[in-house]
């Protein structure tokens, strides 16, 4: 009998985005068709996945004024789709107003809308996979001594 071998994952690489409103945490998540997840990609050869992070952010919404003040802590998805696994770090920012430029790949932005949501309203509109993924962020900031809770 011959071993199945494996096949490699594909990693994609993005972050949480928190915004804080009158202490209240805002997650942006955007919207392509009637999926809504966080900015995210696949890392490119040679490429590092914290850099593919910050590289996505910037090419889905523009932000260049991310800080990490929970340092690089990540959270994976499980397997999805052909053998793909989607990081996330949490970042946070101050910029309210976000853009959602042209791909030029495709000649199109790759999302339609973007959102800053409360924790309730995230977890309303996205799926299971990345719910999960909302869950440990919002754990994250809102933990005691994070200095970023509500």
């Amino acid at each position: 009998m011959r071993k199945r071998s494996r096949r490699p994952k594909t990693l994609s690489c993005g972050v949480v985005i928190v915004r804080q409103q009158d202490h209240t945490p805002l997650f942006l998540l955007l919207r392509a068709y009637a999926y809504w997840d966080f900015p995210k990609g696949r890392v490119e050869a040679g490429e590092e996945p914290f850099a593919a992070a910050l590289r996505e952010v910037r090419e889905e919404t523009s932000l260049e004024d991310l800080s990490f003040p929970w340092g690089r802590i990540y959270c994976e998805t499980p397997v999805y789709g052909r053998a793909k696994v989607a990081r996330y770090y949490i970042a946070t920012t101050a910029t309210k107003k976000i853009t959602l430029p042209v791909n030029p790949e495709l000649g199109r932005p790759e999302h339609v809308e973007y959102r800053w949501l409360t924790y309730e309203q995230a977890k309303a509109l996205l799926g299971p996979r990345v719910r999960r993924i909302l869950d440990w962020a919002y754990g994250v900031i809102t933990a005691p001594g994070s200095g970023a809770g509500p």
